[in-house]
């Protein structure tokens, strides 16, 4: 019995209990919320329903929990229900019910903790999206993780999720990136507001090798000819990171389409002509505040050129067109500023600003031997994902970024991350896979295989925790789904390793010696089973390997 099959049996007791005392059965929650206590001596989960709603049906509440407790003590599954406190509920399953979690997981295999809460949902989920002016930095290489983490939880619960990789090819930023190539080809400094580092030089070799000549062109020619090569040997580099990341897009959508089809001036025509634009000292402005921003946002400058976010509200209205029910925009930490804008400009569109989700993430700083790592010689001035991979590996770069909140700053000790011990939380979690392998290796050397016809011979206190952390996970990716946040996976995994190595260190799974193999060894050699398949899903939802051996 999982939590959530708990949960439905809960309402379904409260439900014939209130009714049965004509008392208002409207007032419970659709769904009912039980937890595992902290202390296990309470019970296997507990329940505060009879608090919840004893007010509201002018019950006492531990009169009710005594109704409950009785009726929920019949009911098949349940070895015991106790009242505590004011009316809290701590309930004990029987064996064999905490069992029937176990064969759900063997019998869906992969696709055990999968929903469909978002079935049928369209979702454009935007992340990375780095200028191509250099190569993928820390803040970078956690929207790859993250954005690559949620797209694989979103889908797990239904979604239709498109990758989507915003291409900056228009503005400024090129401008200077080709300024910098050129400086650097006629070994001069780089610019005051240009780019530096090693990759700039070796863009601007190449360049040179495939177009000897262009040093001998006129300026905008010249101008032309390092940004077209360059920003595509800079896009190619960085696609060819992230694919290395395990990170692949669905979409690369350039800005710059947006203003060679004449999205961007069709839009701002269409919201002037819904008076959502006003002119002030020659630049149009959008009338933001109206709808929720702290600020009206400039679309068209008075020079006449387009500000940035025009292009951003000719990007929705595409993403929209193309049929996407919700965009996910995955921002670093200076962009707090889009949530209200982007949102703004949906409802000047007269859409639904909730199509409009942003994320931000905050900042992530590496740390070697207690002393922050401020530089990277390839690039110049930030530390790239190439630099992270390289200190700690793919898997262990991947796991580190995903296991926090994005609204929390992460300080990446790269000692601890390339132990190889317990303290290394990605190893930790690889580790338990891998024993599970070799558990199933050498139950195969002895002719042992699972066998889930005894699993009510699971009583051991180890063995009951073991089943019920595994029996959270479908509610754990279901949270990490609806609330955008992937750390959720990777914080459950570790707390089902640990589950896990305790009861390695409390039960004997395999016959020792001479010893003849048992229905309790074959029992929690499926419970191994079980455990390694969700270890496996969920490390799959993070991208991250589960290893046979380490």
């Amino acid at each position: 019995m999982t939590p959530a099959d708990l949960a439905e049996l809960l309402r379904g007791t409260a439900a014939s209990v209130l009714a049965e005392r004509g008392l208002d059965v409207s007032v419970l929650p659709q769904t009912l919320t039980v937890e595992r206590p902290r202390n296990p001596e309470h019970g296997d989960y507990a329940t505060n329903v009879a608090m919840q709603v004893a007010k509201k049906v002018g019950a006492n509440p531990r009169e009710l929990a005594g109704w409950l407790a009785e009726a929920l003590t019949a009911a098949d599954g349940i070895d015991s229900a106790e009242i505590a406190g004011p009316g809290f509920l701590n309930i004990r399953l029987a064996a064999d019910a905490q069992g029937a979690v176990i064969v759900g997981v063997l019998e869906a295999g992969p696709s055990y903790g999968s929903g469909n809460s978002l079935a049928g949902t369209k979702i454009n989920l935007e992340f990375v999206s780095a200028n191509p002016t250099g190569p993928i930095h820390l803040g970078g290489t956690r929207w790859a993780a993250v954005g690559d983490a949620l797209g694989r939880i979103l889908s797990a619960q239904g979604g239709l999720v498109t990758r989507e990789y915003y291409f900056n090819d228009h503005g400024a930023q090129i401008d200077r990136f080709s300024r910098s190539l050129i400086a650097a080809a006629k070994g001069e400094p780089a610019p005051a507001d240009g780019y530096a580092g090693a990759y700039i030089a070796d863009i601007a070799a190449t360049v040179l090798a495939q177009r000897p000549d262009v040093l001998d062109l006129p300026a905008d020619e010249q101008q032309e000819t390092f940004r077209s090569i360059g920003v595509d040997l800079m896009f190619t580099h960085i696609r060819q990171t992230l694919h290395d990341f395990g990170v692949d897009f669905d979409v690369y959508f350039h800005e710059n389409s947006l203003f060679e089809s004449g999205a961007v001036e069709k839009a701002v025509e269409s919201l002037k002509s819904s008076g959502n634009l006003f002119n002030e000292d020659g630049a149009w402005w959008l009338k933001s505040t109206d709808y929720g921003d702290d600020k009206d946002r400039v679309v068209i400058k008075s020079d006449g050129n387009a500000a940035y976010i025009a292009g951003d509200i000719a990007y929705f209205q595409d993403k929209r067109a193309r049929g996407f029910d919700l965009c996910i925009y995955m921002l670093g930490a200076d962009h707090h500023g889009y949530i209200g804008r982007l949102k703004a400009a949906a409802a000047a569109f007269g859409d639904d600003p909730d199509t409009v989700e942003v994320l931000i993430g905050q900042m992530v700083n590496l740390v070697k031997d207690g002393v922050a790592v401020k530089m990277s010689k390839r690039a110049g001035t930030v530390i790239t994902l190439d630099d992270l991979v390289e200190a700690i590996g793919v898997d262990a770069s991947r796991y580190v970024m995903i296991r926090s909140s994005v609204d929390s700053s992460i300080d990446i000790d790269l000692d601890l991350w390339t132990k190889t011990s317990s303290e290394n939380p990605v190893y930790y979690v690889q580790y338990a896979h891998a024993r599970l392998s070799a558990i199933a290796r050498n139950a195969a050397d002895l002719g042992l295989s699972a066998d889930a016809s005894h699993l009510a011979l699971l009583t051991a206190e180890q063995e009951g925790d073991l089943i019920r952390t595994i029996g959270e996970y479908p509610r754990v990716v279901s949270s990490a789904a609806n609330l955008r946040e992937p750390h959720r996976i990777a914080r459950y995994l570790e707390e089902l390793a640990g589950a896990y190595h305790r009861f390695y260190g409390a039960c004997r799974i395999l016959p020792q010696g001479d010893e003849d193999a048992t229905d309790v060894h074959r029992a929690r050699l499926a419970l191994c089973a079980a455990t390694r398949q969700v270890l496996a899903n969920g490390l799959e939802l993070l991208g991250v390997t589960a290893p046979e051996q380490m």
